[in-house]
C-alpha cells in the first residue's frame, strides 16, 4: 500500500525562528516536539517516490529519512519555502550523473526559470496543467487563492477508489476552488495558527478555526494540518473535530 510521509510541517520560516524565545521555539530547541522543517512530503508508490515541494530544508529532510537520491518531485508554487532546495537537488544530480523530473503547472516554471535559469541542465520540467499519472495515481492540480501572496496550486490524488488532496498554501477559497475538496478520504491542509488575529487582507493561509468551517463543508473523512508557524504548539490540546489532527514531522500515513 502506498504511503505518505511528512518531511516538514512548518510555515515559510520554519520552527524555531532563530530570533525567537517564545515557548514554542524554546521547546523546539530542546525536546523538539515543535521543531518543524518547511512543509514537504514524500509519496511512496509502485513507481518510486514522488516528493511534494522541495524547499530550503531538502538536504536535512532527505538525511532524516535516510535517502540519498531523488528522481521525481511535484511543486505547488514557486515561493522560496517550496522551491529553494532545487539547486541542491541539481547539484546532487550533477555529481551522481543523473537527471530529475519536476512536475508543476507551466506558470510555476515561468517563475522558477527566472530565479534559477540553470536548473534545466539536470532537471527536466514537465508541465502538468492537464493532470498526470504517477504510481497508479491520477494527479490533478488546480489554482487556489493564497491571499496576499497571490495564488498557489493544490493537488487531488485518486487511485483505486481512494482520493486525497494536498493544499498547503490557501485561504478564502471560492466555491469553484472548493469543488475538488469534496469526496475526499483525506485532506492535507495548511493552517498557520489555531486562531490568527492579523487582518484578513494581510494573510495568506487558513487558521485552524477557519479550516474547521471548510472541513464541515467539504466533509473529508480525515484531515491533517500542516504549514504551521511558531504560533502553533502541538502539545496545546487544541479542541479539534473528530478526524482532524496536527501532522508532525515524520508522520507516515497509509493511503488506501
Amino acid at each position: 500500500m502506498d504511503e505518505l510521509t511528512f518531511l516538514g510541517t512548518g510555515d515559510s520560516m520554519g520552527v524555531p525562528r532563530v530570533y525567537c524565545d517564545c515557548a514554542v521555539c524554546t521547546e523546539a530547541r530542546s525536546t523538539g516536539r515543535n521543531r518543524r522543517f518547511r512543509s514537504s512530503a514524500i509519496l511512496d508508490t509502485t513507481d518510486g517516490p514522488l516528493l511534494i515541494d522541495c524547499g530550503p530544508d531538502w538536504v536535512a529532510q532527505m538525511e532524516a529519512i535516510g535517502r540519498r537520491s531523488l528522481e521525481n518531485a511535484l511543486v505547488t508554487h514557486p515561493h522560496h519555502d517550496h522551491i529553494a532546495g532545487l539547486p541542491e537537488w541539481l547539484d546532487a544530480c550533477r555529481w551522481t550523473k543523473s537527471k530529475g523530473s519536476v512536475y508543476a503547472p507551466a506558470v510555476v516554471f515561468d517563475t522558477i526559470r527566472r530565479q534559477y535559469p540553470w536548473l534545466e541542465r539536470k532537471l527536466t520540467f514537465v508541465a502538468n496543467d492537464g493532470g498526470m499519472r504517477f504510481g497508479g495515481w491520477t494527479i490533478v492540480p488546480w489554482e487556489v487563492c493564497h491571499g496576499k501572496n497571490g495564488t498557489s496550486f493544490a493537488y487531488r490524488f485518486e487511485k483505486d477508489g481512494y482520493a486525497w488532496a494536498y493544499c498547503s498554501d490557501a485561504i478564502r477559497l471560492s466555491e469553484q476552488q472548493k469543488k475538488p475538496l469534496h469526496g475526499l478520504n483525506m485532506l492535507v491542509l495548511g493552517t498557520n495558527f489555531y486562531k490568527e488575529d492579523a487582518p484578513l487582507d494581510t494573510r495568506s493561509v487558513y487558521d485552524m478555526t477557519e479550516a474547521f468551517d471548510l472541513i464541515r463543508e467539504t466533509k473529508p473523512k480525515r484531515a491533517l494540518f500542516t504549514h504551521m508557524s511558531h504560533g502553533v504548539d502541538v502539545d496545546a490540546g487544541y479542541p479539534l473535530p473528530d478526524g482532524v489532527e496536527l501532522a508532525v514531522q515524520g508522520l507516515k500515513v497509509r493511503l488506501g
